[in-house]
């Protein structure tokens, strides 16, 4: 008399933001490589579609949502729509982000709105629309942020001042989840070498084979989604050997 086998467990489900390019598609690559089932948050369509198609052929399920998180509005039915597709995701990694360089005292008040918008409201918005699904898997919340949240850099004040105001957000959010069994991390980086750099908000002159690579944020991303759920890491700071710049 044979025993029944038990059906193999559900995939782990990583949910990840801005993931079309940068840390975020190099975080989806390697999610998918370690075992993760994937939903990918963009606003580029062309890029989005071409990245799931790489990861479908690896054998990895992959649904995506085109939505531009500057937009207020299509957040929340973007994301339903997308948590609709069967995928209940055990981890979410709020990375997508953008950066304003210039003097405060002459930046313009819908540059400030949008930055916020993109660096902190998105992000309690989108936690928002998924804390429901979190709460079912006893899930992780990881949030990207920036060494400008303990810092302070002269023409990079609004930037600044929006990942100060993430970093506190996600401390309070992770005390009023607990309860829920849903942990909150920040990955707390130095330069990373992105496309954020050839933005046309940002102007600066650092020289970018010094920043830290893309896929060394992903790898600390995998790091923290991976911690036991008996325990937390409350955030990690990657920094560039040559320090702060």
């Amino acid at each position: 008399m044979t025993s029944a086998s038990s059906p193999p467990a559900p995939a782990p489900v990583a949910l990840i933001t801005g993931a079309s390019r940068g840390i975020g598609a190099a975080a989806a690559r390697l999610f998918a490589a370690s075992g993760y089932d994937l939903l990918l948050v963009a606003r580029s369509a062309s890029d989005l579609s071409a990245l799931a198609s790489e990861l479908q052929d690896t054998g990895r399920c992959v649904e995506t949502a085109c939505l531009d998180l500057a937009d207020a509005a299509a957040i929340a039915p973007g994301l339903q729509q997308l948590l609709g597709c069967g995928l209940t995701p055990s981890v979410l990694i709020n990375n997508a982000g953008a950066a304003y360089t210039g003097q405060l005292a002459t930046m313009p008040l819908d540059q400030w709105q949008w930055l916020f918008q993109l660096n902190l409201t998105s992000v309690f918005q989108v936690c928002q629309a998924v804390l429901p699904a979190l709460r079912q898997r006893g899930g992780h919340i990881i949030n990207v942020s920036s060494h400008a949240a303990r810092n302070a850099f002269p023409d990079w004040g609004a930037y600044c001042a929006s990942k100060a105001a993430l970093a506190s957000f996600s401390r309070c959010l992770a005390e009023e989840e607990r309860q829920h069994g849903v942990r909150v991390s920040t990955l707390t980086l130095g330069a990373v070498n992105t496309p954020l750099w050839d933005s046309a908000t940002v102007h600066s002159s650092f020289d970018r084979r010094a920043m830290l690579s893309a896929e060394r944020a992903a790898e600390a991303l995998l790091s923290l989604a991976q911690q036991p759920a008996s325990q937390i890491v409350e955030d990690i700071t990657l920094m560039p050997a040559v320090g702060r710049f």
